[in-house]
């Protein structure tokens, strides 16, 4: 298999609260560097699905609703990004998500014989935010997902695509974005300090996919 040289590989961590779009970044710059995304979910139910010996205790935690353990989830990262499409480089999302696991992932890529991770930060501001998610409608048929204030449906309340009536999921209210912002805040702001002193940029998320786009670009120049 054909390697790359460390200078020519990427590996990206995308930090930033519920509601940044970090999601929508991450789908981009895989495309863009023609490398994988890989979210912590979706590491977890490809181990479960495969019927891992770490897929087995993982769907065994999910079930009884605990969180996973350092250990589990730092494991399940390894066998990730051990596998042959990582070698150019990776972005993740959703992890790490604490110092330990920080630590643990630099000494992983010391290993694989990657370079340590560009922290690419997205922040956006509270009130916006709220604003947001609380404008976030999902269509129960299609899955098709608007936001009242920046992507609204043509009808109101209707979806586009199969004119069915929009739902705002439950969790979507104010109070508790306020208190998942404020559960990332206490998780997440050491992580910042901790890669503040290296590769680290902070982007504005406050503008539109497509600007926030440029702006990640712009810094990675």
């Amino acid at each position: 298999t054909q390697t790359q040289s460390p200078a020519a590989t990427r590996t990206f961590l995308l930090l930033g609260p519920p509601g940044c779009g970090k999601g929508t970044q991450a789908e981009r710059l895989a495309r863009h560097f023609a490398i994988p995304a890989i979210s912590t979910g979706e590491m977890i139910r490809g181990e479960i699905k495969a019927g891992t010996e770490l897929g087995k205790i993982a769907a065994g935690v999910t079930i009884t609703g605990g969180l996973l353990s350092d250990d589990l989830v730092n494991q399940i990262v390894r066998s990730r990004l051990s596998k042959d499409d990582c070698r150019g480089g990776f972005l993740l999302d959703g992890y790490p998500r604490t110092i330990p696991q920080a630590e643990y992932l630099a000494g992983l890529l010391g290993e694989l014989g990657l370079p340590q991770p560009l922290v690419l930060h997205i922040d956006v501001p509270l009130d916006l935010l709220i604003e947001r998610t609380c404008n976030r409608r999902y269509c129960p048929q299609c899955g098709a997902i608007y936001n009242l204030s920046t992507h609204p449906p043509k009808q109101p309340n209707r979806c586009d695509a199969c004119g069915a009536e929009l739902k705002q999921r439950d969790d979507d209210c104010e109070e508790t974005v306020r208190n998942r912002l404020a559960a990332y805040e206490r998780s997440t702001a050491p992580l910042i300090r901790h890669y503040s002193g290296g590769r680290y940029v902070r982007v504005e998320g406050s503008g539109s996919p497509d600007e926030v786009f440029q702006a990640i670009l712009r810094a990675l120049d």
